[in-house]
């Protein structure tokens, strides 16, 4: 049964793009939805997690086993705004492609599971079984919405999960952990002229870095699925002037791990690095801001093998299994659930998240609605 006509669907994705989810403010984005399932009759509450940031739990079927299905609400911020070809909030159609902020991560996944539920329980097709939509927030940033609903119980009872990230015609079963880390090096200042006076708080954090590099990046363990471990700093500030010894420093790194080099191993081999140069006189402060374990669930399950069967007619072309490097909310929604627990990440998009004019195709979101009513129903059969 069409609820919506193309139109509405494509009008509903405008929606959620306008609403300037970045990296906060999810709230608004959780409203919307509620209110969307409130239309068509189905019941959706927020899961407050602070003044303007909510989690959203929407499920449809009254008996069964539970598909958890899984999409965050939260953007990153679009850069400069001259780079864009059209405002980044304002979902745009060129060339069959739909531009804006969230167009591909993942906005358009959100919303294309979201009308899928609605249309399912319209047509009354779910005959058995339950579908759980869990809506996050902070997924690009800490990862603390999915941590809330762990905390809260809402996978206990889930016997497969699926998360709409953009895979485009291909499904993942497996990917890297993150590891988000800040270290804080304090020092004396001083003139430049006169540093014996001080402690430069740039020279531990810039040897730590090095010795970092090295213990990480020329380990020769790897994962033959996820290949090896990503070791980058990717922030670096300290210092005021050019002639002043800075009195602190800080540097902001991101691993990405494989279960042959863990979250704790990798933290733990950081962590012995800043040890070592605090006994010889620094004072540095590592804090692990964000750890997310890697991902391996079985490559074929009846939901993947479901996907792959489903997905290739609107794909004209086989459909892929693989891992990939990315980390998403399964980190912390598997939290506890055994090795063969049935897991993919499959979602409408393309390459351009995070990226100025970031988009999705218009068709491959039409069809991922489409797509994924015919495997949420087809998994209970």
């Amino acid at each position: 049964m069409a609820v919506f006509t193309d139109t509405d669907k494509v009008q509903i994705l405008s929606d959620l793009v306008k609403i300037k989810s970045v990296n906060d403010n999810e709230v608004e984005v959780a409203q919307y939805l509620q209110q969307l399932f409130a239309d068509h009759g189905i019941k959706a509450e927020l899961m407050p997690v602070s003044e303007n940031r909510s989690n959203l739990v929407a499920e449809i079927g009254t008996t069964g086993p539970v598909l958890g299905i899984s999409g965050h609400m939260d953007v990153v911020a679009p850069g400069d705004l001259a780079d864009w070809d059209s405002d980044p909030f304002t979902l745009t159609e060129r060339d069959g492609k739909l531009y804006g902020r969230g167009a591909t991560d993942m906005k358009s996944g959100l919303a294309a599971m979201v009308i899928s539920m609605i249309e399912i329980d319209a047509a009354h097709t779910l005959t058995n079984g339950r579908i759980r939509l869990m809506a996050t927030i902070a997924e690009e940033v800490g990862e603390t919405g999915s941590q809330k609903f762990y905390e809260a119980g809402m996978m206990d009872d889930v016997d497969a999960l699926l998360i709409g990230e953009p895979s485009g015609y291909n499904v993942a079963f497996a990917h890297k952990g993150s590891i988000d880390i800040k270290l804080t090096s304090t020092g004396m200042a001083a003139h430049s002229s006169m540093p014996e006076q001080g402690y430069n708080a740039l020279d531990p954090l810039i040897e730590v870095l090095y010795q970092a590099n090295h213990a990480f990046r020329d380990t020769d363990r790897t994962s033959a699925l996820l290949g090896p471990l990503v070791f980058n700093t990717t922030i670096v500030n300290g210092g005021d002037q050019v002639n002043s010894i800075p009195a602190k420093a800080e540097a902001d790194i991101n691993i990405r791990s494989i279960p042959e080099f863990d979250n704790d191993e990798a933290i733990a081999t950081l962590q012995q690095l800043v040890d070592q140069q605090n006994q010889q006189g620094a004072r540095l402060q590592m804090d692990v801001f964000m750890s997310q374990n890697a991902v391996e669930a079985p490559k074929d399950t009846k939901l993947s093998d479901l996907a792959v069967k489903i997905g290739e007619p609107y794909a004209g072309q086989p459909i892929p299994k693989l891992a990939i490097p990315a980390v998403t909310d399964a980190s912390n929604l598997l939290k506890g659930k055994s090795h063969d627990f049935p897991f993919i990440m499959f979602g409408p998009g393309n390459a351009t998240p995070h990226q100025v004019n970031e988009n999705v195709e218009k068709k491959i979101y039409l069809d991922f609605i489409s797509l994924y009513q015919e495997l949420f129903v087809a998994y209970f059969k």
